[in-house]
């Protein structure tokens, strides 16, 4: 159990039978009444994000995950396989569990599987992945005055707005928890 008042950004806990990690929280003590702590909670089964509100000193329980090496093989309709890098097991994912994922996933990538209690919950992507650009607009000399981007389409299938001097064939580092681009790999 884990007191309300030691809430960090990025803690997991566990709230009416689901799992939460806390993205946001906020110690509040009006001036009449009893202090609580407002937060910010994504559900790690679902990915809803939900706001509560709990009393100040009110306990909950604490949500140890586990956080394993694994490589992502290959997709198979809409179920994608992955292996253990320890244990050499495979199991899948489905598309549904990896809606966001999916967006920079490549066969043979090393990512990390996120468990609870043995349900795997879904995949931590590394903060940034390098992807290859398939398809561009080639971009106009001249127009750089305003520092203008334009679309350009990743392996993945992923859209990304990218500078003009950007070309197909180039390899880009991309952002994993926005999706936007940062720079030439």
């Amino acid at each position: 159990m884990i007191s309300v008042n030691d809430f960090k950004t990025g803690l997991t806990v566990e709230v009416d039978g689901d799992i939460f990690t806390v993205l946001d929280f906020q110690h509040v003590k009006p001036g009449k009444g009893a202090a609580f702590v407002r937060s910010k909670l994504k559900n790690l089964r679902n990915g809803n994000t939900v706001e509560k509100t709990f009393r100040a000193g009110e306990t909950i329980g604490r949500a140890l995950i586990e956080n394993r090496d694994v490589q992502y093989l290959y997709a198979s309709g809409q179920d994608h396989a992955f292996m253990d890098n320890e244990t050499y097991d495979q199991f899948t994912l489905t598309q549904d569990q990896l809606k966001w994922e999916l967006n920079f996933l490549k066969e043979n990538m090393n990512v990390k599987i996120v468990s609870y209690q043995g349900e795997i919950l879904g995949i931590n992507l590394p903060n940034s992945v390098e992807l290859k650009v398939v398809e561009t607009e080639p971009g106009i000399k001249g127009n750089t005055a305003t520092g203008a981007t334009k679309n350009a389409k990743v392996e993945t299938g992923l859209n990304v707005q990218v500078p003009l001097f950007i070309n197909e064939d180039d390899v880009l580092l991309i952002d994993t928890r926005e999706g936007k681009y940062i720079s030439r790999a």
